[in-house]
């Protein structure tokens, strides 16, 4: 139990962490930089953490150790992810809970609690502050402001970070109640100023009709809040009451002035309700408190006998009932001021700045090795699925030609009926140095590996995925939706999901592809054999033919034909060397440089800004313009030509076969000339789709083990998470079985019987709604689970004779959410006494 009039926030605790150690690995395994050259900032980044997480009493010292590692997270924020590998424990600060602690492996996890221990700390130095000075209060109220503030942010600008579940005295409604008291308080600072410069009984009743609102809003959003203490909401709810019985009196005292006798009798009792409700709470307030609520009653009894008197003696004048009364107006004081340590971390983070120059400043952001990896992938990907591709397939659009018309073999055959023809041993030559068939089932084979690796990695992270959603419906069935209420797998794990087809189809789609492959292989494999093999043997197959005298017109189209066919050997020559060109110039171009420059840029306009991927979009399409718009162009010049080429090879084509004469052996030959070149073009398309499936199974790789980490730390937070839930639902069932013993039984009746000893002179009536209201909002606490014979009798006589008694337990389902404005003075007039307090 507090022993002042005022309240604030406990700080947070947490366990000892060697952060350098997860900073140090991270940088070792994921960055191009050696940890070495970040020594100093290593050293630095543990000593701010030891010196913040150690800040446990109100001392203004704090306030820098806190701020200083705060702006520190929110700059390395930007360099690391946000599951850097660092577990950070921490204890909360507020509930029933405050022993079990919360791990997450969450960069912005840590932020949030370091932001709420400066919150603590702004609470705790306004409570410490002297207010029996002027100085003093303005000092409290500054501090409240600023807790308030620090508590706005973390709510609105650090959860939504988060990227998880926040501690249960960390959710927003715990935030927003403890906003709403700390502006409560900050105002009380001011009301108290003016009661003691002695202002105008009207500016008082505004003050404390503003005070009664926030004490109002502060109990109705602990009402959603786990962590609020039943004793806080007593507290709450009494000074709520007291004020609004305040801002009555004062409101009496301005009427007197003013020569409103019946308004000033009216107002009078409604506050002498409200302090009548307000120490329903007695027995569970500190004595500063019930003190003070003593006091205000003892004032307004004694002012009121007073007025009626003089009313019905003297003034006559009707006392109007309180739903009539005019409602008090509002004077708001106060609102949450965020702290320049926070507002202007901007500008204090830097070489000459209070805070010192930003840790791992020299480290390349994480954010620009996201952002060069996605630009290499469009690059590569337009690179080679759209220029050389497209260059490709016109290629291979002349083969397709050359087949349909029986080229070269056809012309060959006609020019050289004996031997082998040069073009031919060229091939051969080629395919032999090359290696043949056995470097193409080498290929194979490697691509086989590299599948089957891809696979593996796929299979882990699919296999995760699905027996953490195993164990969640494992454990969703054991406990009960009710109890076991986090989200399913299926909903929390979407995104994962979705990337598992995705890939199962993409290793799919992969695998026909190679089958397409290793059936092209088949179909050429004898040829390809052929022209790998010994000379004598490609000699055997190809059958010589009989000299075939040519005609001079003959000789005209057979030279015309070859010089479509030699015009087409260069065109293709030339893609060949612009294709190798085009991934010299891709595997050239590095971005890196032009990304940094960008990320200082961006870095100088916002400094805490988080460097993103996207924020690099407009860099990387002006850059893939600059470099690759113009092979675009080139495109559709090559089609161009290819389609006037094609239509004078058909032509020359055309003349040479109306003017031919073909026997047997020179329609075998050609026949046998025609294969081979249909095999050696086979070879070629055959490595360069060996290449391209060697180079996307190793990009798949990559993609693959970055999915396999996301798909382990998912089910690693998950399984942390499932670990928590146990816990809880065993302490809390474990609470209820000790809560349904009958050594509680004497407890409650004592308690019930001490309620009506507590106030004899209540009606029946009166009395039995305490009781019906009592009943609803309290139940008692358990009692621990190793309490002593002699322990209990001990905490029996506790309940049933001192004052004031620890705060029981609320059931918070059986507590109706407070009217705001509004409370009941009996058992059918609602009594106006603070209004309708605004809408947040």
């Amino acid at each position: 139990m507090t022993s002042s009039n005022i309240l604030h926030v406990p700080f947070r605790k947490s366990a000892p962490l060697q952060l350098s150690t997860a900073i140090k690995q991270y940088i070792s395994t994921k960055y191009d930089q050696h940890p070495d050259m970040f020594t100093s900032d290593l050293a630095a980044i543990d000593k701010l953490r030891n010196d913040a997480i150690n800040v446990q009493e109100a001392h203004v010292s704090g306030i820098m150790k806190i701020s200083v590692y705060a702006a520190q997270l929110q700059w390395i924020s930007g360099k690391f992810p946000i599951d850097i590998g660092a577990d950070f424990t921490w204890y909360p600060a507020l509930g029933y809970n405050t022993h079990r602690p919360v791990t997450q492996n969450n960069l912005q996890f840590e932020r949030a609690n370091i932001l709420y221990n400066l919150g603590s700390l702004y609470s705790q130095l306004a409570s410490s502050s002297p207010r029996t000075t002027a100085q003093g209060l303005k000092t409290a109220c500054n501090y409240f402001c600023a807790a308030a503030g620090v508590f706005t942010y973390l709510k609105k600008e650090v959860l939504p970070e988060l990227h998880s579940t926040p501690p249960e005295d960390m959710d927003a409604g715990t935030l927003e109640s403890l906003e709403m008291l700390m502006l409560a308080q900050a105002q009380e600072c001011f009301w108290l100023k003016a009661v003691v410069d002695g202002h105008k009984d009207s500016l008082v009743a505004k003050l404390a009709a503003k005070v009664s609102d926030f004490y109002d809003l502060a109990g109705e959003f602990g009402m959603k809040s786990d962590s609020i203490s039943s004793e806080w909401m007593h507290h709450m709810s009494a000074k709520h009451h007291h004020f609004a019985a305040a801002a009555q009196y004062r409101a009496a005292c301005d009427c007197l002035e003013r020569s409103h006798y019946g308004e000033e009798v009216a107002r009078l009792k409604d506050s002498l309700d409200a302090v009548n409700e307000a120490l329903r709470e007695a027995r569970y307030l500190n004595k500063i408190v019930l003190g003070d609520l003593q006091g205000l009653k003892e004032k307004v009894t004694e002012t009121l006998k007073g007025a009626e008197k003089d009313n019905d003696i003297i003034y006559f004048q009707t006392v109007p009932p309180a739903s009539e009364l005019p409602k008090i107006p509002r004077a708001a004081m106060v609102e949450p001021k965020i702290p320049k340590e926070i507002s202007e971390a901007t500008n204090l983070l830097s070489e000459d700045g209070a805070y010192g120059p930003p840790l791992f400043s020299k480290l390349v952001p994480f954010a620009v090795h996201q952002a060069a990896s996605i630009y290499a992938e469009r690059r590569d990907r337009l690179v080679n699925n759209v220029l050389a591709d497209k260059l490709e397939s016109l290629t291979n659009k002349l083969h397709e030609l050359f087949r349909s018309l029986n080229l070269p073999g056809s012309l060959q055959a006609l020019e050289k009926p004996l031997g082998l023809p040069p073009g031919l041993m060229s091939h051969a030559e080629e395919i032999k140095q090359q290696g043949g068939v056995a470097t193409l089932l080498r290929s194979m084979d490697d691509i086989a590996k590299l599948k089957a690796n891809d696979n593996a990695m796929y299979q882990e992270a699919a296999e995760m995925l699905n027996t953490e959603a195993a164990e969640d419906e494992r454990a969703r069935g054991k406990h009960g939706t009710d109890r076991w209420n986090r989200e399913p797998s299926s909903q929390a794990a979407s995104k994962l999901m979705a990337s598992v087809q995705e890939y199962a189809g993409i290793l799919k789609s992969a695998d026909n592809s190679d089958g397409l492959v290793r059936v092209k292989l088949n179909e050429c494999e004898k040829s390809l054999r052929l022209l790998g093999g010994e000379i004598h043997f490609l000699q055997h197959f190809v059958p010589n033919s009989s000299r075939a005298s040519l005609t001079p017109k003959m000789e005209r189209e057979v030279t015309k034909l070859r010089q479509s066919l030699n015009e087409i050997s260069r065109l293709e020559s030339r893609r060949r060397r612009k294709i190798e060109g085009l991934r010299e110039k891709a595997k050239a171009d590095d971005i890196t440089s032009a990304i940094l420059a960008e990320a200082a840029r961006l870095e100088r306009e916002n400094p805490f800004q988080k460097l993103e991927p996207v924020h690099f979009e407009p860099l990387f399409e002006s850059r893939l313009a600059a470099k690759y718009d113009s092979e675009k162009t080139l495109l559709k010049e090559e089609a161009e030509v290819q389609k006037d080429i094609i239509s004078r090879t058909q032509e020359a084509n055309a003349s040479f076969v109306a003017c031919r004469k073909v026997d047997s052996s020179l329609k075998e030959r050609e026949q046998a000339l025609q294969t081979l070149e249909n095999a050696h073009s086979k070879y070629r398309e055959i490595l360069d789709n060996l290449n391209a499936g060697r180079k996307f199974y190793n990009d798949l790789a990559k993609l693959l083990a970055r999915f396999r980490d996301e798909c382990k730390d998912f089910v690693y937070q998950r399984r942390t998470e499932a670990g928590q839930f146990e816990v809880e639902i065993s302490n809390a069932m474990q609470s209820v079985r000790l809560s349904q013993t009958p050594m509680l039984q004497p407890t409650v009746q004592q308690q019930q019987h001490h309620h009506r000893q507590s106030s004899p002179q209540q009606k029946p009536q009166q009395q039995q709604q305490q009781q019906q209201q009592q009943q609803r909002r309290m139940q008692p606490p358990p009692p621990p689970p190793s309490l002593s014979a002699a322990g209990q009798q001990q905490q029996q006589r506790q309940v049933a004779s001192a004052t004031p008694l620890p705060a029981p337990v609320p059931t918070r389902a059986a507590i109706p959410p407070p009217s705001p404005g509004l409370w009941k003075g009996d058992a059918t007039t609602a009594i106006r006494f603070a209004g309708e307090p605004p809408k947040r």
